[in-house]
């Protein structure tokens, strides 16, 4: 008698290509294995209740589950660069500006550490009140509303950083005439 984690391993090895194919058919290429990784870290999890007879479609099932939760980070993701973009002080209108605004916002975003990421997250994309957002945390809401401070200011001095890069750049080039081939 095999006991759950050898049947287990057997399921994955008898279904893993199966699953691939399923989220392979439904994402990027670069987002399939770490979407293959989690549906079957969720399958180990509500292993138990697995259908043994029905194995496959249950898996299935898992990794829509998962798909769905994974479209739904996606959307969060860009509520957040949009939410980021409006705490910028300037709006511009260009759309090529606004698109470059928006990837400095994710860059900066980006260069964020995870602590900093989850606290504005937790802020902006939970809405969650303090007192809820500590919870998350495992922290006091004091510590809360420090992390949250610190974390804006980084953000904005990230963003303050790479507008500023971009001042530098366009003053040197604003001083420079075009070479016409007279002297």
């Amino acid at each position: 008698m095999m006991n759950d984690e050898q049947l287990f391993t057997e399921a994955y090895r008898l279904n893993f290509a199966s699953v691939e194919g399923y989220v392979r058919r439904r994402v990027s290429v670069d987002a399939v294995p770490d979407l293959v990784s989690e549906i079957f870290v969720v399958a180990w999890r509500r292993w138990p209740e697995a259908p043994r007879d029905r194995l496959l479609p249950w898996l299935y099932g898992v990794a829509r589950l998962t798909l769905a939760n994974a479209y739904r980070d996606g959307r969060r993701r860009e509520a957040l660069i949009t939410s980021l973009a409006e705490m910028a002080d300037e709006r511009v209108e260009d759309h090529a500006v606004a698109v470059s605004e928006r990837l400095a916002i994710a860059a900066a975003f980006d260069s964020l550490t995870p602590g900093d990421q989850e606290v504005l997250r937790l802020d902006v994309w939970e809405d969650l009140a303090a007192r809820d957002a500590a919870v998350v945390l495992d922290c006091s809401v004091a510590a809360y509303h420090v992390r949250l401070h610190r974390a804006r200011r980084r953000f904005k001095k990230s963003i303050s950083s790479a507008d500023a890069g971009k001042q530098r750049v366009a003053h040197t080039d604003e001083g420079r005439r075009p070479d016409w081939g007279t002297r």
